[in-house]
């Protein structure tokens, strides 16, 4: 009886698993249809449909972070620790706690939030360690479909647990992945262009951090400013701004529409001398730029180095920073509080010397709380460092300068403009984004002459805050030619694809179409419905373990509806990538219709591959004039053995185009690992030959150091 019950529930398990199957194929096929509509649409239409989508996410995306925040910040400052940081004004303008009433719980509690923040992002999403702005633009300009859903929850909780156990971080880098993660979700299900998958994600961007800083035009402009160095992204710029004022919107609805921060009784600029003082303050935001990006970056390189689990590192970190915090309070949290009580004049009592400390602790501590493996922001942090460098320059200048002023309010704002607008290289964005978090306009104009000269000293030094930039929109040719798929990132699927050997319809039997992929010896094949729209494809092994009757079941039963595929205007790259999503066996090309046009399999796409890389050397002469193609072995005695593409700082205007390893064709990346008696094509400057030579046979040393 009981093998007969087992029997009887085997017909129902199956019948449960088609149901499935065809609920997420009805499901697949309705986004099918739906992207297939937005895609043929025309700029305006498509792009206010998808805006709209990003800053909705957006916007309810910043809601969920901020009450998370909130939450988690009440919990371990308030309840464990007795302590409680101060708001600014457009958060209820709260003084917080006079002191601590339980000092020894400081560190206690931030060790505790960084060991729960690193254990859940290392062991579910390690990508969502750090700031998750920069992950965002290296999405951009990489792989605008690769950012998990996981890694943005993820994301959401490990942030709140190191920003709200008082870890020195900005609430700026969730929000910021939530939308750009959306954006990303969209380029999937939507099979967005790969340009319109980037303007997605980097809209994303902007309207997360536009809509939790309450600053609408700043974010739309971030979204077009933030994604290079010394360029401007034209096309996210309208797109941004659907997506900001929608996300605000938002967010408002449910915080209120006030600004962030509140100057009492405005400011008037009426003291020409002022600008003096203001280029001062440039000079000086520039320099401590510089120093926030070193420092942060040596102690993310420092940490990567100890050779213990990183799921224990954010854990140090917050203990250091908690230390720190013992003498130094400021250090706590988001610091947007202490902003305040500086906009009103209540930290001008304060000492001196800790005034003039306060930069440069809240940049260690930020340093060690994200840098160690914690998850937050930088954005905000350097706001807050900009405003203490504002406020301390203010105390100085205050006894011994005519004309400075008797509130600090203008030199704290112009700080903060000046030290993230430059370091984040994106300082338009920046300054209209401070001006709308305060509520000040005027103080724009003043404020220019320091956010120049700032971005001047930081444009020589050519850093950020963002390794992920890239420098302009011509780079990107060049970024995509030293990355993984190099050459395949210029060249279109075409080369590649060859006609489909079979396409089977949905109506097609099971047993008839196992017969037909075995007769031609396929792993599989792509379906199709009676127009020839693209359904997804079947697999053989799928077919060997169906338990029904083949001859009378259709093969949609077992139809794979989340199949990737790509269009006949995708790179190469794109097909390495979307093979690599199939498990490798092959990946269906459709046309703008979604109907089946070919199939690109690994070898069509390695030969298609290295004829791109014989035609390629015009292209690459074009983008660097004056170059040369050479060819060397690397020697047994070369530094360069078992060292990283990105661990070598090669000479300025070079592009290793291709390398052979026992004669095999090998992808550069920058993950790429030399070994001895790899054969190295370079172009390069005839200047620059001897020293690369040299490098090859093992004559000098290479200079450590990203190559990007």
């Amino acid at each position: 009886m009981h093998d007969t019950s087992l029997a009887d529930n085997a017909p129902r398990q199956t019948s449960m698993t088609q149901r499935m199957r065809l609920s997420i194929s009805g499901f697949r096929r309705m986004l099918m249809f739906i992207g297939r509509r937005i895609n043929n649409m025309s700029y305006l239409p498509k792009w206010l449909i998808l805006a709209t989508m990003i800053g909705l996410v957006a916007g309810f995306g910043a809601v969920l972070f901020y009450e998370t925040l909130h939450l988690a910040t009440h919990f371990f400052l308030g309840v464990l620790a007795g302590y409680h940081v101060p708001t600014p004004a457009g958060e209820g303008n709260k003084a917080g706690s006079a002191s601590y009433s339980r000092p020894w719980a400081i560190p206690l509690v931030m060790t505790l939030g960084g060991l729960l923040s690193g254990w859940l992002v290392f062991t579910f999403a390690p990508e969502a360690e750090g700031h998750g702005t920069d992950a965002a633009i290296n999405a951009v300009h990489h792989q605008p479909r690769s950012i998990r859903i996981r890694a943005v929850v993820v994301k959401i909780i490990a942030s709140a647990l190191t920003i709200g156990s008082g870890g020195s971080g900005g609430r700026e880098g969730p929000t910021a992945q939530i939308s750009a993660g959306f954006g990303s979700l969209l380029a999937r299900v939507f099979d967005l262009s790969l340009e319109d998958g980037k303007i997605a994600v980097a809209v994303g961007i902007g309207s997360g951090i536009g809509a939790i800083f309450s600053a609408p035009l700043g974010g739309a402009v971030l979204a077009a400013d933030i994604v290079y160095r010394d360029d401007f992204e034209f096309s996210a710029l309208l797109p941004g701004i659907f997506a900001s004022i929608i996300s605000y919107s938002v967010f408002g609805s449910f915080f209120s529409f006030r600004s962030l921060f509140h100057i009492a009784g405005g400011y008037t600029f009426h003291q020409p001398i002022q600008l003096a003082y203001f280029a001062i303050l440039g000079i000086l935001a520039g320099a401590v730029g510089l120093l926030y990006a070193g420092t942060f970056y040596s102690t993310v390189g420092f940490f990567h180095k100890i050779k213990i689990s990183n799921k224990i590192k954010p854990a140090i970190g917050a203990l250091a920073t908690g230390l720190i915090a013992l003498a130094l309070p400021e250090t706590l949290g988001t610091g947007y509080g202490w902003i305040q009580k500086g906009l009103g004049s209540q930290l001008d009592k304060t000492s001196i010397i800790i005034i003039i400390l306060l930069p440069f602790v809240r940049i260690i501590a930020t340093s060690l709380s994200i840098g160690s493996g914690g998850s937050g922001g930088v954005f905000g942090p350097g706001m807050v460092i900009g405003a203490f460098l504002g406020l301390a320059v203010w105390r100085i200048l205050l006894p011994i300068a005519p004309g400075v002023g008797h509130t600090p309010a203008p030199f704290i704002v112009v700080g903060m403009m000046a030290v993230f607008g430059s370091i984040s290289r994106a300082p338009l964005a920046v300054m209209i984004m401070v001006a709308e978090m305060i509520g000040v306009n005027n103080l724009l104009s003043p404020a220019m002459i320091a956010v120049a000269i700032a971005t001047f000293i930081v444009f020589r030094a050519d850093k950020s805050i963002y390794k992920s930039q890239l420098h302009n929109r011509n780079s990107q040719i060049v970024n995509n030619l030293i990355n993984k798929g190099d050459i395949a990132s210029l060249e279109k699927i075409e080369q590649a694809m060859r006609d489909p050997v079979l396409v089977l319809t949905k109506d097609e039997s099971i047993k008839s179409a196992y017969e037909m992929l075995q007769e031609k010896n396929l792993p599989g094949a792509p379906v199709v419905d009676e127009r020839g729209t693209f359904l997804g494809t079947v697999d053989t092994m799928d077919i060997l373990s169906f338990a029904g009757d083949m001859e009378k079941s259709a093969v949609v039963q077992l139809l794979d509806a989340t199949a990737p595929s790509c269009q006949m205007t995708a790179s190469l790259q794109e097909g390495f990538e979307g093979i690599y999503q199939a498990g490798g066996r092959f990946l269906t090309v459709t046309d703008g219709n979604r109907l089946v046009v070919g199939i690109i399999t690994v070898g069509g796409l390695l030969r298609a591959y290295r004829a791109s890389l014989a035609g390629s050397i015009t292209k690459l002469s074009k983008l660097m004039p004056h170059s040369q193609v050479v060819e060397y072995e690397i020697a047994d005695t070369s530094p360069l053995v078992g060292r990283k593409v990105n661990q070598i700082r090669f000479p300025m205007g070079i592009i290793i185009f291709s390398l052979k390893r026992n004669n095999e064709l090998i992808l550069i990346s920058n993950e790429t690992v030399f070994t001895r008696g790899d054969r190295v094509n370079i172009l390069c400057r005839p200047e620059n030959m001897e020293e690369i030579k040299k490098l090859a046979e093992g004559t000098s040393s290479p200079v450590m150091g990203s190559n990007v």
